[in-house]
C-alpha cells in the first residue's frame, strides 16, 4: 500500500484527512464528468481544511491519496474492476487496476489510519432482497469495519426500509445530520424515521471519538440529505427508478452488474437531472466529512 506524501503527514501529525473512494470515477458518470467531479471534491475538502485522499487500486497497488495524473488515467480507463472486500487479493495479486466501492474504501481507509470517509449513496438491500439475498457488502462492512461514512443514505434504487433493518441488527450506529428522516438520495425525504439526529458536525466528533474510545468495532453512518435547492421531488425519482428497473429485468441485468446500469438508465430517463443532483449531493457530503474530521481532529488534540 502506498500511501501519498500529504496524506502521510498529515495522518503523522493528526491533522483532518478525508477518504473519497475510486467507482464514483470509473463506474458513476461518464469522461471527463467523473475526473471533475473527483477533483472538485478533493479541491472542497481542501479548501474547507482537511486533507482528501482518493483511494483506488493501480497495477495492483493499493493507492492512498491518488495525484490529478493517477485521477485522469482512472477517469479515462476502461473495464476498471469494481473492487469490494472479495475482489482485494484477487485484483492485487494480479496487478490489476481496481476501483474501490464503499466496502472496499472502508477497509483500506482503516488500514491507512482515516477515519471519515465520504461518498454519495451507501449500497444496500436491494429491492426483492428477501427473495434473491441481493445484499451490497457495504453492508455487511459496516458491522465490521471502523471507519465513519458521511452519505446521503443508501441508493434510491435499492429497498431502503430492510437495508435500516439489516443495519440495525449489525448494531450499526446511524446518525442523521440536521433532519430526523432517513436521506434518500436525490431527495430529502424518505418517511423512514431515524432515532437519533445531530446538527453539528461537533456532535457527531463526540459520538465517533465516544465510540473508539468503548472499543466498540465497526462503522458509523452519517445520513446527510442533498440541499432542498438540488433535491428531486419522490414521485419523479420513483417514477424513474421504476422504469429503469423495468428495463434491468428486461435485459436480465444481475449482480454488481445492476446499480451501475440503473443509475444510467435514471439518468436518461431524467435527462441528466439526476445526475447533476448525484454531484450535488456528494458535494455536500464533502463538505461535510470535511467539518466532521476536523472536529475530530480536534477533538483528539
Amino acid at each position: 500500500m502506498y500511501i501519498s506524501r500529504d496524506v502521510s503527514q498529515a495522518l503523522k501529525n493528526n491533522r483532518p484527512v478525508v477518504a473519497l473512494e475510486s467507482t464514483i470515477i470509473s463506474h458513476g458518470m461518464p469522461y471527463p464528468q467523473n475526473v471533475q467531479t473527483a477533483l472538485m471534491l478533493e479541491n472542497i475538502i481542501l479548501k474547507a481544511g482537511a486533507t482528501p485522499a482518493t483511494i483506488g487500486i493501480i497495477d495492483g497497488e493499493i493507492i492512498v491519496g491518488m495525484n490529478h495524473s493517477q485521477i485522469e488515467d482512472f477517469g479515462k480507463r476502461k473495464n476498471v474492476r469494481k473492487v469490494s472486500r472479495r475482489d482485494l487479493p484477487v485484483v492485487v495479486a494480479k496487478k490489476k487496476w481496481g476501483a474501490t466501492t464503499v466496502a472496499a474504501t472502508m477497509i483500506i481507509a482503516e488500514m491507512a489510519g482515516i477515519e471519515v470517509f465520504v461518498t454519495g449513496g451507501i449500497g444496500g438491500v436491494h429491492r426483492h432482497g428477501e427473495t434473491t439475498f441481493d445484499i451490497s457488502a457495504d453492508l455487511e462492512e459496516f458491522a465490521m469495519t471502523s471507519v465513519t461514512v458521511v452519505s446521503s443514505g443508501a441508493k434510491a434504487i435499492l429497498d431502503l426500509p430492510l437495508t435500516l433493518e439489516y443495519l440495525e441488527t449489525k448494531g450499526v450506529t446511524i446518525l442523521s445530520y440536521q433532519s430526523d428522516e432517513f436521506a434518500s438520495f436525490y431527495s430529502r425525504e424518505s418517511g423512514l424515521k431515524l432515532e437519533d439526529r445531530i446538527d453539528t458536525p461537533d456532535e457527531a466528533a463526540s459520538i465517533i471519538k465516544t465510540k473508539r474510545d468503548l472499543h466498540l468495532k465497526g462503522g458509523i453512518l452519517i445520513s446527510n440529505p442533498i440541499p432542498t435547492a438540488f433535491a428531486m421531488s419522490k414521485s419523479q425519482i420513483d417514477e424513474a427508478i421504476s422504469l429503469a428497473l423495468k428495463r434491468a429485468e428486461t435485459k436480465r441485468i444481475k449482480g454488481k452488474d445492476v446499480t451501475p446500469f440503473l443509475l444510467k438508465e435514471i439518468a436518461t430517463i431524467t435527462k441528466g437531472k439526476s445526475l447533476e443532483t448525484n454531484i450535488e449531493l456528494i458535494k455536500n457530503n464533502a463538505i461535510l466529512g470535511a467539518k466532521v474530521a476536523i472536529a475530530l481532529s480536534a477533538l483528539k488534540h
